[in-house]
């Protein structure tokens, strides 16, 4: 018997015969993964599994054995910190239907200012008025919509989408981030467009969500070296969709933009918090904040108006 050392692996114990040597592996699918590599050399084997044994070996040809040990030596080596398989992501909730709440409270929103048309000129962003102080505008723009058109779009993208973004980063977290990216979207427009300026509508807060989606495995970019090629790919499939969906003809693309980014910038720093979305009462003084940011707005915009 001789023994071979494969640097920091487990050492192949290769057990000679007249016609065949042996390879013991650590496990089935070790054996698999040594499999696929020696075929695609094409070195013929065969994997078995001894009697009374718990251990798989790979049989290959005694002139195959040097050609066959190298392959797998390298293979070890190319993927010492990139195993064959890696779950990247936590499985289990991938969507959250309390966003259908949200969807409700905005079209309740759209109710009241049919029935009391103030209300929108007291909440609609004005960019002079926020310019003299008036920063509760910021949020409550986000609930305003021009028309049924204008709500149901938003809705029924803001619906899918924050409901994605709750569900990854948790019911109370991802809905106040997704509220602050649309502020942030707001504030952006702002400071970047001419005066004057009147905008209103969730589209910066939905396209926030999506900022929040394609950043969500930045957590990962530290962590494992190799997944930051998912992480770009992740902010770049976004960036895409944010073309598609958030740069349309007549739309208001410096919120959309800013929503966008403040999303990306949020979502970044959610992901450094571990385990975000089991934390009830992290999710909680989340929620409360949230509808803080609901009603102290309000009640500032309706006194001013």
């Amino acid at each position: 018997m001789r023994t071979l050392d494969t640097h920091d692996e487990p050492a192949l114990h290769v057990v000679m015969e007249p016609e065949t040597a042996s390879i013991p592996a650590q496990s089935r699918r070790q054996a698999l993964d040594w499999s696929l590599v020696l075929l695609s050399q094409g070195i013929e084997h065969s994997v078995e599994r001894p009697e009374n044994s718990a251990r798989w070996e790979l049989l290959v040809a005694l002139e195959s054995y040097a050609a066959a040990l190298e392959a797998i030596q390298l293979y070890q080596a190319e993927n010492r910190h990139w195993p064959w398989r890696r779950e990247i992501l936590q499985s289990g909730l991938v969507f959250d239907w309390a966003s259908l709440a949200w969807v409700a409270v905005v079209c309740v929103f759209h109710w009241l200012c049919s029935v009391q048309p103030g209300l929108q000129r007291a909440g609609e962003m004005d960019a002079s008025a926020v310019g003299h102080g008036e920063w509760w505008r910021l949020f409550c723009a986000i609930w305003l919509h021009a028309d049924l058109s204008h709500l149901a779009s938003n809705a029924a993208l803001g619906f899918v989408l924050l409901g994605l973004a709750m569900a990854r980063y948790g019911t109370g977290a991802g809905l106040f981030a997704a509220y602050l990216a649309g502020a942030g979207g707001n504030l952006f427009a702002w400071f970047l467009s001419p005066q004057p300026r009147f905008s209103l509508g969730a589209s910066g807060m939905v396209m926030g969500c999506l900022g929040l989606l394609a950043i969500q495995s930045f957590a990962l970019w530290h962590r494992i070296p190799a997944a930051r090629k998912y992480v770009l790919s992740g902010v770049l499939g976004g960036v895409m969709l944010f073309l598609l969906l958030g740069s349309a003809p007549g739309t208001d693309l410096l919120a959309h933009a800013g929503g966008f980014v403040s999303g990306l910038v949020i979502g970044a720093a959610l992901t450094q918090v571990p385990r975000l979305k089991s934390n009830p009462m992290i999710n909680l003084l989340c929620g409360l904040v949230f509808a803080a940011l609901v009603i102290w707005p309000w009640w500032l915009a309706v006194r001013a108006g």
